[in-house]
């Protein structure tokens, strides 16, 4: 018998525009353990939503998915965000403007960094 603890379960970070907008489309799927969104990809520790507003430190608004690839593969998490982005739009995401809602993958291991 096999526990979930046993399981090796892996992370995957995507921006694209707000992070509470990226939510749902991943948390809904089977083998999604958890998705906290956050900031990601800047240079200040720990920023405010404030200093983040103000542009200045370099961070994206993005989620944090926990996954089992068994049940769900990055490469199906790749599929799902590109649903809910635009790639070509360096400045935001639809209707959420500016550097902190551009899109962006942050790979974990060489594995996502060539299958995004």
């Amino acid at each position: 018998m096999t526990h979930m603890t046993d399981k090796k379960l892996e992370k995957a970070t995507f921006a694209g525009g707000c992070f509470w907008c990226m939510v749902k489309p991943f948390d809904t799927q089977p083998g999604i353990l958890k998705v906290v969104s956050g900031y990601t990809g800047g240079t200040t520790e720990n920023p405010t939503y404030e200093e983040v507003c103000r542009g200045n430190t370099g961070h994206a608004e993005a989620v944090e998915i926990t996954f089992d690839p068994d049940v769900f593969p990055y490469e199906k998490l790749v599929q799902v965000y590109f649903q809910q982005t635009d790639p070509t739009d360096p400045d935001g995401q639809f209707v959420d403007r500016g550097s902190s809602y551009r899109p962006a993958i942050f790979y974990h291991n060489e594995e996502q960094k060539k299958n995004c």
